[in-house]
């Protein structure tokens, strides 16, 4: 059986294409259209200016087949090698997009002549040949060449062959079919106009720097493809805005199929097409014509004398240990899973629903913010620059946020006491660098624990104490037990992070009691509470109070984020520090202004832009942010009700009791967690995206001592009706199938 190949790729060719594809980027342009990727080429319509292939006859049993089908299925023509090992009529009928003959010159003209017959008998859509000598790394011994009548010696195909293709070769083959013929191989202008008055429908360029030329001496009379270095949606526009009308994609083709058959291809092709869509919105361009050469950038070639010595790569080992820490890599493990199977209903990202923001709307409350700047008496040389500076390192709308927090949440503290931060990441990193100052001192977290505490704690180098939920949430009592070992230890205990409302992962809401006995138990052992709630303002219903809005004893570091409640591009967070700090010398500040020294030396500040956005929202709404997600708390709220119903309805209880399979009920939020009797673990993931079309979050992500194993996570904010009806079911068929494999 022959080696897989990738014709054009892995040459000379292809790696200067690929060198070129790298050294250009893309112009990103104004708004258009959705883009529309369709092409009509040799007077077809494809759904993107992509053909497949050309492979050589594929090594993986049913290779080629499964090429033509998943080609056929993303509406893109396909090249299929003269020796393939299914008949041509096989593969034609296979799919509904005619596939394309790629053949040679032989050394018995009848051959090439009887191929091409049989090819076009069987429904193909054009025949392609390539000039020059040929490439004899790419043709191997082929067990039984389907399509020929005579077959080689030994079956070693390149005794059948001429070792160049030349100019009689094209036009015999003109004379020999009426199919469209492609003649690859193309380096100059020259090659173009001899090709086409031998008779050629087509080119196929090899060479991105040469592509501009040639298509212009062809001047449109033909269609110019590129193959070659192809590997991104951005490779396309860039071939497209160079003068081709198509390009060749057979390397990401062929990785697709060795990982996963046909499903791998057409994952391939899929996101070539997505990517090349975005790269279209990226650039301004609404079809595929009205991509243009001003789209592309090109940067300086690099140097043409190669050092003297290459530089030594660095090692992982020689980095800070949290990059090879699990929990950097779990939300990039999940993006790509969701990336390699995009059909796929995913009940993982706990964004917020963004049908509820008009774009318009930005720009309503930036004008709000600069009124009330005018109206508060600042000359329009100081509203100029409140915009155009970084303005204070601790945030210019503190005030606003502060009357916010006391018209919503009953927090009453000093505008002095919140410094604004770039999100609530930001928050927890300038806490956890302030608080915890060397080894022994250690972070508690209420386990499982939302992914951004511990990894901000893994960057800074700080020992983190899992303390493990209840199904009704955390135990005072477990956490004082954590304490009381902590100092055993002869370490500190310095603060505990809880998400009290609706909590990222599992949904779990502290009850008033709790929060209670946890106040008390902070003031009692002189530790600090992070908390972190941005569930509160989503949810319907009245929430329980903060803890900061009950806090008498300056124990609470509240984090906040307007990610939720405005929109989480503004990427605007805070944090309350009104602890007072004395230092050496007496004097008395707050624990917000040491967070202000440290936020100068990461972000400066936080965007004026963003501040400005966020304000002014809040000013139009008279800080009642509660009375501005009324609609997206019904929304949420309805979304974790049906599926809380789908999954009723389709694990009824003693069908869930026989599978050991439970789930809890949050009252809002965006996460429930189901226990499954199951390793719920990436491998069990990637079964369910592959086998069943839907996508979760495993709860080990979450457990910072290594737990959950178990546990499903599953969000529901960013799906609709139809889509939680359709993905519980599949979640249900997964869980009903990998229960029974658990079992056996």
């Amino acid at each position: 059986m022959p080696g897989l190949t990738a014709d054009g790729d892995g040459t000379e060719h292809s790696a200067a294409n690929r060198a070129e594809f790298d050294r250009r980027g893309l112009r990103q342009g104004g708004p258009a259209g959705p883009p529309e990727t369709t092409v009509k080429i040799l007077g077809r319509v494809w759904s993107a200016p992509l053909v497949v292939g050309p492979l050589s006859a594929p090594a993986r049993p049913g290779g080629e087949l499964a090429v033509v089908r998943a080609a056929g299925t993303a509406q893109l023509p396909s090249v299929v090698g003269a020796f393939a090992e299914r008949t041509f009529s096989e593969l034609a009928s296979a799919t509904d997009v005619p596939p394309w003959l790629r053949t040679y010159a032989f050394r018995d003209h009848d051959t090439g002549r009887r191929l091409a017959a049989r090819a076009e008998e069987a429904g193909f859509g054009a025949v392609l040949l390539a000039l020059g000598s040929r490439d004899d790394t790419r043709l191997r011994k082929v067990a039984a060449p389907a399509n020929l009548t005579h077959p080689a010696p030994s079956n070693d195909v390149r005794t059948l062959l001429d070792a160049r293709t030349g100019w009689a070769d094209v036009a015999g083959l003109r004379a020999a079919t009426a199919l469209p013929l492609l003649v690859a191989g193309v380096h100059t202008a020259s090659d173009a106009l001899r090709a086409m008055d031998s008779g050629a429908d087509g080119i196929v360029v090899t060479s991105l720097d040469e592509l501009p030329g040639i298509a212009e001496s062809v001047a449109g009379r033909c269609p110019v493809l590129l193959s070659g270095g192809i590997r991104r949606g951005a490779d396309i526009l860039t071939s497209v805005a160079s003068g081709a009308d198509a390009v060749f994609a057979g390397r990401p083709v062929l990785d697709g199929l060795r990982a996963g058959g046909r499903a791998g291809v057409t994952e391939a092709l899929d996101g070539l097409v997505r990517e090349l869509g975005e790269a279209m919105t990226f650039t301004g361009t609404a079809t595929v014509a009205d991509i243009g050469p001003g789209l592309v950038r090109t940067g300086p070639r690099a140097a043409a004398v190669t050092p003297p010595t290459a530089a030594r790569p660095l090692h992982r080992t020689e980095l800070h240990a949290s990059v090879s820490a699990p929990v950097l890599d779990t939300m990039t493990f999940l993006n790509e899973i969701t990336s390699r199977y995009p059909e796929a209903i995913s009940f993982a990202p706990g964004r917020p629903y963004d049908g509820f923001f008009d774009s318009e709307q930005i720009f309503t409350h930036l004008r709000r913010y600069l009124d009330h700047l005018a109206e508060q008496g600042l000359t329009p040389q100081q509203v100029r620059t409140a915009m155009y500076q970084y303005g204070p390192t601790a945030g210019q709308i503190r005030e606003i946020i502060a009357d916010s927090l006391r018209a919503d949440e009953n927090i009453d503290v000093p505008a002095e006491s919140i410094v604004v931060t770039v999100g609530a990441q930001e928050a927890m990193l300038l806490v956890l660098r302030a608080l915890i100052t060397g080894p022994d001192d250690v972070l508690l977290v209420s386990s499982p624990c939302y992914v951004g505490i511990t990894g901000a704690a893994r960057l800074l180098d700080i020992a983190v104490t899992p303390v493990e939920e209840r199904e009704d949430g955390v135990s005072c009592a477990d956490l004082e037990a954590a304490i009381r070992n902590e100092r055993a230890r002869g370490r500190r205990p310095r603060a505990f992070y809880v998400v009290p409302d609706h909590s990222n992962p599992s949904g779990t809401t502290m009850g008033q009691r709790a929060r209670t006995e946890l106040l008390e138990l902070a003031a009692r052992h002189g530790i600090l509470i992070l908390e972190d709630s941005p569930y509160r303002l989503v949810s319907p219903g009245t929430p329980l109070p903060t803890l900061k809005s009950q806090d008498r004893a300056h124990t609470v570091v509240h984090l906040g984020s307007f990610s939720k409640t405005v929109f989480p591009g503004a990427r605007v967070g805070f944090v309350i520090a009104d602890q007072p700090v004395v230092d050496a010398s007496g004097h008395t500040g707050l624990l917000a202004d040491e967070l202000a020294k440290i936020k100068s030396m990461v972000t400066v500040n936080t965007s004026s832009l963003s501040q400005a956005a966020v304000a002014g929202t809040l000013l139009a709404a008279g800080g009642r942010v509660s009375e501005l997600n009324a609609a997206a708390a019904t929304y949420y709220g309805d979304a974790m009700r049906a599926t809380l119903r789908e999954l009723d309805a389709h694990l009824p209880v003693a069908r869930r009791e026989a599978l050991g399979v439970r789930w809890n009920a949050p009252t809002g939020g965006f996460f429930l967690t189901l226990r499954v009797p199951f390793r719920a673990d990436n491998a069990a993931l990637i079964r369910s995206a592959q086998d069943f079309g839907v996508i979760w979050t495993p709860m080990t992500y979450f457990h910072p001592d290594g737990g959950g194993l178990h546990g499903i996570r599953l969000s529901t904010s960013y799906l609709t009706p139809a889509q939680i009806r359709e993905g519980t079911a599949r979640l249900v068929r997964f869980i009903e199938a990998e229960s029974a494999r658990a079992t056996t």
